[in-house]
This record gives structure tokens, sequence and C-alpha cells, in this order.
């Protein structure tokens, strides 16, 4: 779990901010919450809840009720937003800052940034940035590859080939963006976003030949930094013995990171084209996300061809 972003990480992530003042203090400065705050309740001297460790955004309303105050009652309110644990101020559309915000800023050691952004853009996009940086992670053994332009997972038993044929699918025009540990993470209530830690980027361990750099063979268009994992593909030798789903009416799940992601089984046999089967089960699950559902089809057809029989043998029954 990352604990602290630091500000100087944000700034250079995030294009639309710039330093007004105290450029000198970005290094020492982190963020311990996704949350940002617009302190309007404070500017008129109320500051029973005021959440000082979050990044506090001035827009044009609160720039505005400032310009109001005397200069005695900015002086005052400034100085106690400004506090040990405040990581920044933020104004936005490049709003004029107040002398007296810059002074109190100044004499606390804390940043002041700006952008030419409105304020709702500037809150939602500093916001996705920190919950992405500040999301609890996890790690999975497995093999995460973009097919089709959807994140597959590969997960099952070291040796099974899931390297292997992720490689297969590289070649075929894919891309990796991560083999044997997937860094895992909650992006939003529904989507889990899987990357490689960062000694194992665009690197594949392939039995027999060793370490293999991915970029450096392919080109840059085979690796991806992160993706959304949208089906986990569970890799398992083939079991005479075993029940594998034939018709596709069975469907599973696998938790990661709070949200349930499809996940179908697939065995491994000598013969079989891995690579092909992985591209057929992608395209099939993106047809079915979209209605298209080829055993509804299947067995609609089947409902439809046993009432047709069973109307047959009513009607020759009764002619007999």
């Amino acid at each position: 779990m990352v604990n602290a972003v630091k500000l100087k990480n944000l700034v250079r992530d995030n294009k639309i901010a710039y330093v007004v003042q105290g450029q000198q203090y970005i290094d020492d400065k982190e963020i311990m919450v996704s949350d940002i705050y617009r302190p309007g309740l404070e500017l008129t001297g109320y500051f029973d809840f005021y959440p000082k460790e979050r990044i506090q955004l001035l827009g044009r309303t609160e720039i505005s009720y400032a310009a109001r105050l005397d200069h005695e009652s900015l002086v005052n309110v400034f100085k106690r937003l400004c506090t040990p644990q405040t990581p920044c101020f933020f104004v936005s559309r490049s709003l004029p800052v107040p002398k007296e915000l810059k002074e109190a800023a100044e004499d606390a050691k804390i940043p002041i940034l700006s952008s030419t952004e409105s304020t709702t853009y500037v809150s939602s996009r500093l916001t996705e940035y920190l919950r992405e940086r500040l999301a609890v992670r996890d790690t999975i053994h497995g093999v995460l590859v973009e097919v089709k332009g959807m994140g597959i997972l590969l997960t099952g038993d070291s040796g099974v080939g899931k390297s292997e044929t992720a490689l297969g699918l590289i070649h075929r025009g894919h891309r990796l963006i991560a083999d044997d540990r997937v860094d895992v993470y909650q992006r939003d209530v529904e989507t889990v976003m899987g990357e490689a830690p960062q000694i194992l980027k665009h690197l594949m361990e392939i039995r027999g030949i060793g370490i293999i750099d991915v970029m450096d063979l392919f080109g840059v268009g085979a690796v991806k930094n992160r993706e959304v994992i949208q089906l986990v593909i569970k890799l398992v030798n083939w079991n005479e013995k075993a029940n594998y789903d034939r018709l596709g009416f069975e469907e599973s799940k696998r938790e990661i990171c709070n949200v349930e992601i499809p996940q179908i089984t697939i065995p491994v046999k000598v013969g079989r084209s891995m690579e092909d089967i992985i591209e057929i089960a992608a395209m099939n699950f993106r047809a079915k996300r979209m209605g298209y559902n080829a055993t509804t089809t299947f067995d609609n057809n089947l409902t439809s061809l046993i009432a047709e029989n069973s109307k047959d043998d009513s009607t020759k029954g009764e002619s007999k």
C-alpha cells in the first residue's frame, strides 16, 4: 500500500499544474489523502472541521469572496489555513493569488500551485490521480496481457504455460502488461487495474531461455504500463476425468480488490493452440458484453427444436 504521494510527483505527472511560489518546499511535501478541499467555510471563520491534510483548492468563488474581506481578516484566515499538515494550496483558472495567502504560505513553507483549468476539472483530475496512487494494492501470481483491447489475467499453477502462452500472444501483436507478478489495485467500485512491479516492467521469464526484454525484442507497441482487468482465464493441465464446461452455461467470478471479475477455466493440452483459444475467448466475452451470446442462441434453438418435435409427436398420436 502506498502511504503517501510526493507533491513533486503530482506536479511532474499533471501538466495542468505549475508552481506560483514555494518551489523549494515541494520536495518535502507529501499528500496522504485523495480528497480535495475547497475552504469556503473557513474563509468565513468557521474552522471546526477543517481538513488540513488535504490539498486546499481555491476557485473563483473562494477568490472573489476573499477579495471582499479586509486585510486583517485575510491575514487571520490564511494563517489558520496554513498548518504543518497542509500539503499545498491550488488556485484554478490562473486567478490572482491574494498577497495575504502568499505571505502566510511562505511563512509556513507551503507551496502554492495554479492552473489555467476550471476548478471542477482540477478537482476531478487531482482526485483521480491521487486515488489511483493511494489505492490499496495487492499482488497476484499470473500474467496480464492486452488481447483485442481487453485486459486478460492469465492464472494457473507454476509451469502450466502462462508466460509461454503470453509470449505467443505478443508475437501475434497483442501487448504485455506484467509477467509472473501483477500488482493490482481498485480504481473505482467496478474497476481493477493491473500493472507490473517496477523491477519487472517489460520483462518476461521463459523457461529454457531466461529473462527477455519484450520492448527491446518486439518494440514499444508490444508493451503497456497498466490495464483494466476485464477477464480472468485460469489455465489448468488437462485431466481426462475432469468435467469441463462445454456449453458456456457456467459463469464463475474471481474477487480481486473487492471487485468480482468474470473467470473462465481453459484446460491446457498438447496440440491445443492456447493463443487461438484465448483470442476467441476475448472476442466471445466482448460479444456477450454487447448482448450477443452464442450459448443463449443454442439454448433457444434447442428449446424450439424440442417444442417442434413434441408437437409432431402429438400430431402423429392424434392421427393414429
